[in-house]
């Protein structure tokens, strides 16, 4: 039995997320027909975890295990002929039997691509959110380093999440502007749901003035939703990358 690591780029904006759900497009039941189309088994693909609706991936990492004979240099172009174009397999490797994309993850980085011109973009619409005011550039890198360390974000994460424990660590942040794009990094041991979307809708209020930078060390010690600024769109959000040691 071999054990299979793919690391698999996609557009979220036409998939109801990652997550096998019946009568419901989703990345993961699409990926498990290619799979099956190639090899002939029904394998179950284990991801580092679960992106939303609309959500995308530059670095999404899952793996399965198979007894399919396929030369490993080959299986991401077998898996690759049977899918869609909105989901590419960037890379296949054979690793140890132990490997689990999900138990092992050490730490993922998320990004947030906002659209601060007036007018927005009708071709990238769905690959960024557009915020038409002007944003504080400086005063939203202030804030995001206040992230930075472990902290309960509670204040952070939306309704319904099934963690038990809200406790997580910003090992990174990163915020940059690159003419009328601003993104948003981060880099941790694990996000909440809908955290990193509440921590980037946090950061607009800096930078529209509505939030001090300063407050946000508050806003995290006081744990409520209320106090974080709202949870921006799925389609600005990317995981960027997820990592083992």
């Amino acid at each position: 039995m071999r054990n299979i690591k793919l690391t698999i780029e996609y557009d979220g904006k036409d998939f109801n997320g990652w997550q096998k759900q019946p009568n419901k497009l989703n990345i993961q039941g699409t990926i498990e027909q290619a799979i099956k189309a190639i090899t002939g088994e029904e394998i179950e693909l284990n991801a580092s975890g679960r992106t939303d609706a609309g959500v995308h991936a530059l670095g999404q990492v899952a793996n399965f295990k198979t007894n399919s004979q396929i030369p490993i240099e080959k299986f991401a172009i077998a898996i690759n002929s049977r899918l869609k174009r909105s989901i590419v397999i960037k890379k296949a490797e054979e690793v140890d039997e132990r490997f689990h994309s999900r138990l092992n993850c050490k730490k993922k980085t998320y990004r947030y691509v906002i659209n601060n011109s007036f007018e927005g973009s009708a071709i990238y619409r769905n690959l960024e959110t557009h915020i038409p005011q002007k944003l504080d550039i400086d005063k939203m890198k202030q804030a995001i380093k206040y992230f930075e360390g472990e902290h309960d974000f509670k204040a952070f994460k939306a309704s319904g999440t099934s963690s038990k424990s809200s406790v997580r660590t910003i090992y990174e942040t990163n915020l940059y502007q690159e003419n009328d794009r601003i993104f948003i990094e981060l880099t941790g041991n694990g996000f909440l749901y809908n955290m990193v979307r509440i921590i980037a809708g946090t950061l607009v209020d800096v930078g529209l003035g509505k939030i001090k930078p300063e407050e946000i060390s508050q806003i995290i010690k006081e744990e409520k939703r209320e106090n974080a600024g709202k949870t921006l769109p799925p389609n600005g959000l990317y995981l960027l990358k997820v990592m083992y040691e």
